[in-house]
């Protein structure tokens, strides 16, 4: 519903570049609280703003919304960015993603095409196989468009279970296919996001179902429990066997996910209990017992342990650490008497090279593994079954990073996929009777010529503490360091994850503008070990702004571009980062740009997704996080009476990750301190949530919006907006 105040400022006006500047809409409704922290009294003018159900709240994001839309739908050269996305995507027939490889060889994939606004689930037999379509969420029920959110095949191929939901919220209902027939089972699994995980048996389906469907709700992902459901039987009766209501004893908070399953190699049940905290929380049983009351449950890994991943095999457990190991190291234990404590060392940590934990895989052969130097130069590693030594495996070609995938610890099947910044992924089957690899694409060959001539350049730039942060840079060769080059720096710096170089063309998309596209690997996230992410974590997250900061200010100084061109970019707990680099250094920055941010991170654990988070970032009933949180609130550290950058807010309002109201908060703060002359625009989409399931065209939308921007405050030529008209 259009606000009915706003019609008639809108209607027909005719905007000059300065008139867009100033937002013709209505300031945010006030509803002032206030907390204290330890003795620290914290003013919230805009606590009213956390009731999204609210009519003046709805009201006032309505009209931001429809004001941004029509401000950034009038920026020149918007939509001939969308027009080269679209142009670059046909040039694929095919797109496949997210391979997984049953014991008998069939393979599971999504593939799109480029008439496809969703990927759809297909198959084949082995890699020469028939493809068949499985499931097209586009043409499931009419009227409506849903979006899969995982795929779990079982172990022998014969059946798939996957997740479906609606308009980006993540959480809809699991349906469970016969492969051969085609059929769906008739049961399905309500509220629940993704397609579980399947025990040996290939008959029984490990899940865990939200409380609600409220995403909103508190209470929905609050004491969880993990249930098992047997094909042919009434969901309403599928037993929960992990929950802290069924094993008190455990420390099971109400924030932890409980999840477990039957490893067929080691013969044990494995308990999970998943939080955002990189540190493993597992305990193990005999398999047998999943299946009964009060299952003998033991500590495999505590978090003490600070493991990180694991792998098995019939006779050993393998697992990456990184206590005292900055770098990680790989470590085996016998499945038969699990004990960290008397587990050997395998793999020893390295001076100069990470392991990317996530890159782990046992075959039959022996363990795989993928270490990193700077996050940016990819190598793979094997250590042959029964030997202590690892040796490096010579690859087709360098790799900026390398993903992984094997079918099981029986077979000897390893897939390696390899990509760059400027390079598409490429996959390949290694043979390690041979030691070669041969190529095996999945997804159809395509020409960029545009790119061809791109330079990648890597450098280590010292931050405020002298700390040296790697910095990468592509840009066109031949560019000139005069500081015009209008700059886009996209960062993260969370959770241990690591911005790894990956070919995204719509990005790329700026070096064409005469840009560089920068990515600062700042700490927090996981490209120098795990030292580096605790670098940026809780009391030391100032360190991930203060980062690209340094970043910005390296940029500038060698001339490779100017404070009036540099545009900043994150999403999600990227937000943090670029909330806190705003308003640090607002001089030094043109725009900024986070996406369905972390914004209000004080009030983070009052949103629904916030008790999971407080291993990451802290929680406000101890003294030491909640005055580290306080830091980290880039709402809290708006001043009234500054000028900051141009500022494009965004929120999904199906978001289960990052609650609306978090950057709802941030933009209307924003505004009421800015007194610059820069826009600041917040858009909140309807029709999304954390950007997962939004369809091909709206990922593009998006990507246009946030590079249009930045190119229009960058002072890019053929996206300035001398005089729009906006109906």
């Amino acid at each position: 519903m259009k606000h009915p105040v706003l019609l008639p400022l809108l209607g027909g006006l005719l905007l000059t570049t300065a008139a867009l500047a100033q937002p013709s809409v209505p300031a945010a409704p006030t509803g002032a609280a206030s907390d204290t922290y330890f003795g620290v009294k914290v003013d919230d003018p805009y606590r009213n703003l956390e009731n999204l159900q609210d009519p003046a709240v709805a009201s006032w994001m309505k009209a931001q919304s429809e004001y941004a839309r029509r401000t950034l739908n009038a920026i020149p050269g918007r939509q001939g960015l969308i027009d080269k996305m679209v142009e670059i995507d046909k040039r694929k027939a095919a797109r496949v993603s997210d391979l997984r490889v049953a014991d008998n060889d069939r393979y599971f994939y999504y593939k799109s095409r480029p008439q496809d606004q969703q990927p759809k689930l297909y198959c084949r037999d082995g890699y020469k196989g028939q493809e068949v379509l499985l499931f097209d969420p586009e043409a499931y029920e009419k009227g409506k468009v849903y979006n899969i959110n995982g795929f779990a095949p079982s172990p022998d191929g014969s059946k798939v279970s996957f997740g479906i939901s609606e308009k980006g919220t993540e959480l809809g209902r699991t349906l469970i296919m016969d492969v051969k027939t085609r059929k769906l089972f008739p049961e399905q699994i309500p509220l629940n996001r993704g397609g579980g995980e399947w025990l040996p048996d290939n008959q029984t389906l490990a899940y865990m179902p939200y409380n609600n469907g409220d995403l909103k709700d508190m209470a929905a992902r609050q004491n969880m429990q993990c249930r098992l459901h047997r094909l042919g039987t009434p969901v309403a009766q599928d037993q929960a066997v992990f929950s802290s209501q069924l094993y008190p004893k455990l420390g099971i908070k109400p924030s932890d996910y409980p999840y477990a399953g039957i490893d067929r190699d080691t013969k044990l049940a494995y308990g999970f209990l998943y939080s955002v905290d990189r540190y493993m929380n597992v305990f193990y049983a005999p398999a047998a017992a999943l299946t009964k009351p009060n299952i003998p449950w033991q500590p495999l890994f505590r978090p003490t342990d600070e493991v990180t991943n694991f792998v098995t095999d019939e006779q050993h457990i393998y697992f990456v650490t990184s206590r005292n190991t900055p770098r990680q190291k790989l470590m085996r234990m016998p499945a038969a008497r699990p004990n960290v404590a008397t587990a050997e060392v395998l793999v020893p940590e390295s001076a100069d090279e990470s392991i990317m934990d996530e890159q782990l895989k046992s075959t039959k052969d022996g363990v795989y593994f993928v270490r990193s130097r700077n996050g940016v130069e990819a190598r793979l590693y094997f250590v042959p079954r029964g030997r202590k030594a690892a040796q490096e495996l010579k690859l087709p070609r360098a790799a900026g990073r390398i993903e992984l995938t094997s079918k099981n610890a029986q077979s000897s099947d390893l897939w390696v996929t390899l990509g760059g910044w400027t390079t598409d992924r490429q996959r390949y089957r290694y043979s390690p009777a041979s030691g070669k690899f041969t190529p095996e694409p999945l997804s159809s060959e395509a020409q960029y010529p545009e790119f061809a001539g791109l330079v990648v350049e890597e450098v280590l730039v010292p931050s405020h503490d002298g700390v040296q942060v790697p910095l990468s840079l592509v840009y066109k060769k031949g560019l000139k360091r005069d500081g015009s080059a209008p700059t886009l720096m996209v960062g993260y710096g969370a959770y241990s994850i690591s911005m790894e170089p990956t070919f995204m063309p719509p990005f790329l998309l700026w070096t064409q503008q005469g840009g560089i596209l920068a990515v600062p690997h700042v700490r927090g996230g996981g490209e120098l070990g795990e030292a580096w992410h605790k670098a940026g974590q809780k009391a030391t997250k100032p360190n991930t702004w203060k980062d690209l900061i340094a970043c910005a200010e390296y940029l500038t100084k060698n001339s490779y571009t100017a404070p009036g061109k540099i545009a900043i970019n994150g999403g999600s707990a990227g937000g943090i980062l670029i909330g806190r680099a705003m308003t640090e250094r607002p001089d030094l920055f043109a725009a900024a740009i986070p996406e369905v941010g972390c914004l209000n991170a004080v009030r983070m654990e009052n949103s629904p997704n916030g008790p999971v988070n407080v291993p990451e970032f802290g929680t406000m009933t101890k003294e030491d996080e909640a005055k580290a949180l306080l830091e980290m609130d880039a709402y809290h550290h708006l001043k009234a009476g500054t000028s900051y950058p141009a500022t494009l807010i965004t929120a999904g309002f199906n978001d289960p990750r990052v609650i609306a109201w978090q950057p709802a908060k941030f933009a209307a703060r924003l505004q009421a301190s800015n007194i610059g002359s820069k826009p600041v625009l917040f858009f909140t989409d309807y029709e999304a949530g954390h950007g997962m399931g939004d369809s091909r065209l709206k990922q593009f939308e998006a990507i246009a919006d946030l590079m249009a921007f930045g190119l229009w405050q960058t002072s890019s030529f053929g996206f300035q907006p001398d005089k729009v008209a906006v109906k």
